[in-house]
């Protein structure tokens, strides 16, 4: 969500900066788009929970939802456009590379040129009917209509080519957004199943087609969402989610079609029976997760995993709260979900979405700072120390840096202490740890025998290395995250944005 108009690349880098800002009025989570890096934000609220009362008798406060933030296409109307100014483009596409693909086909030709001319004859009928809703979108469909002729004319040459099948596939699924919602002579949804069996054939010809696995669960998701929480929609969101999964597993450096994976996994997550939805849910957290991990400053992954655990509070609170005591409390899945959509809207203030989601959940961060926890950390000036001089102790996260919180008996003997009202990190007594975000070089997971057992934090910076341990794996989770986030957050010079949100 950011206001550039020009159409993004192929599986767009951490520079990215995508397409105008929507408009949404409540905190959303994001829908995948084929076509566009940024698309038009759609209204897809987050998934109500099975059980409603809590165990006392009492509902749970009522809350607005969290709507989502938008997923990614690989493929842009441009590329297609520049695709055709080439006179081999339908003989030989180029991959999203940039690299000519070498067609061959491990089916006879004569066998498959029947066949193929019936189904080349359907998808051009659904081609020839669309019609644009305005002169713009006549335009397009014209330059689609010119770009489908040609791939059906290569597929009907070489029934093998399965980049043709592909490129194919992407016209029907442009030409779906061209029609009206309300069209039935051809409906979307025709089109979209005509992408789809597109899809199928070229990733039968070619199983390592990662880019048409990708497009073709966006697809399937499209069509998902027109038949809202049914058992067919289930269906079409479980395939999503599979072909997200190969998408991923072809190539895994892809941010965007973790975000997709995860947001399918939330969608599904609203439908299928209670006991299957947490663990859903949390598969969707290391999804989101794993995108963030990817390109530490992919503003919609970090906005959609603050809107899953907030999901993932509503649910806690509305039952009860979990049995199990090792369970992360509703209250904490709040503050992480702050934390997160703190995050994208410092990265992105200029997003509606996220803007009106920080008004919602704000009040739920540890103000003056960002994130408030405990760690175990050795002495100060002393990385290798025995571990029974290891302390654990409260530490806090700011736009400056994280340090560690004196306890009562330190505070007595040591009057300038941690931090004044506003969150300032200026005066940390000596004693005390402490790592400023300018210094920081990285951080990272890590275990070594000089450290207590449990899960290591190291943050590597221009000083030498700060050695930490976490109460526990997801508590190390948290940590990570919120560290890289500040950090990036003063890479791209947005620190005064995350000052005034922690301290305004």
């Amino acid at each position: 969500m950011s206001t550039t108009t020009e159409e993004p690349e192929l599986q767009q880098g951490p520079d990215h900066e995508p397409e105008p800002e929507p408009e949404a009025p409540e905190i959303a989570s994001s829908d995948a788009d084929p076509r566009r890096e940024e698309p038009e934000d759609a209204a897809i609220q987050s998934g109500e929970p099975e059980s409603d009362p809590s165990p006392t008798g009492e509902e749970a406060p009522a809350r607005p939802e969290l709507r989502k933030d938008e997923g990614n296409r690989t493929f842009t109307m441009r590329e297609l456009l520049n695709e055709l100014k080439n006179d081999d483009a339908a003989e030989s596409p180029k991959n999203p590379d940039g690299e000519r693909r070498e067609v061959s086909s491990p089916y006879s030709q004569e066998s498959m040129q029947q066949s193929n001319a019936e189904q080349n004859n359907a998808a051009m009928e659904l081609i020839d009917s669309v019609t644009g809703v305005d002169e713009e979108g006549r335009s397009r469909q014209r330059i689609l209509t010119y770009a489908a002729r040609r791939y059906a004319s290569a597929i009907s040459r070489n029934p093998g080519d399965y980049d043709a099948l592909y490129n194919w596939a992407l016209v029907l699924q442009e030409s779906a957004d061209v029609v009206s919602p309300d069209s039935t002579s051809p409906s979307k949804d025709a089109l979209l199943e005509e992408a789809c069996k597109k899809y199928d054939e070229a990733t039968r010809l070619c199983p390592t087609l990662h880019d048409a696995f990708y497009n073709w669960a966006i697809a399937i998701s499209d069509r998902a969402k027109m038949r809202g929480r049914t058992k067919e929609a289930e269906e079409f969101w479980k395939q999503a989610t599979r072909n997200y999964e190969k998408a991923v597993q072809l190539n895994w450096n892809s941010p965007q079609a973790l975000n997709n994976w995860g947001l399918a996994l939330q969608e599904l997550s609203a439908i299928v029976p209670a006991r299957e939805k947490q663990t859903i849910v949390r598969t969707a957290i290391s999804k989101f997760r794993a995108a963030i991990q990817l390109q530490f400053d992919f503003h919609r992954a970090i906005y959609n995993l603050g809107t899953v655990l907030y999901g993932l509070a509503e649910d806690t609170l509305r039952t009860g709260g979990s049995a199990n005591a090792k369970e992360i409390s509703p209250n904490e899945l709040y503050c992480q979900s702050a934390i997160y959509i703190a995050a994208a809207h410092a990265l992105k203030p200029s997003y509606s979405v996220y803007s009106s989601a920080l008004r919602l959940v704000r009040s739920m961060l540890p103000l003056p700072y960002l994130k408030v926890g405990y760690l175990t950390a050795p002495p100060v000036g002393s990385p290798v120390a025995p571990h029974s001089d290891w302390k654990r102790s409260q530490f806090v996260l700011n736009h400056e840096g994280l340090a560690q919180q004196l306890n009562t008996v330190d505070q007595k003997q040591a009057p300038q202490g941690l931090s004044n009202r506003s969150g300032e990190l200026a005066h940390t007594d000596r004693r005390a740890t402490k790592v400023n975000i300018p210094d920081i070089v990285s951080v990272s997971p890590c275990s070594d025998l000089t450290l207590p057992p449990g899960p290591g934090l190291c943050i590597d910076t221009i000083h030498g290395p700060v050695f930490m341990v976490a109460d526990s794996w997801e508590s190390l989770d948290g940590w990570l995250d919120a560290i890289r986030l500040v950090y990036t957050i003063y890479a791209r010079g947005k620190s005064d944005v995350l000052a005034g949100i922690i301290t305004g």
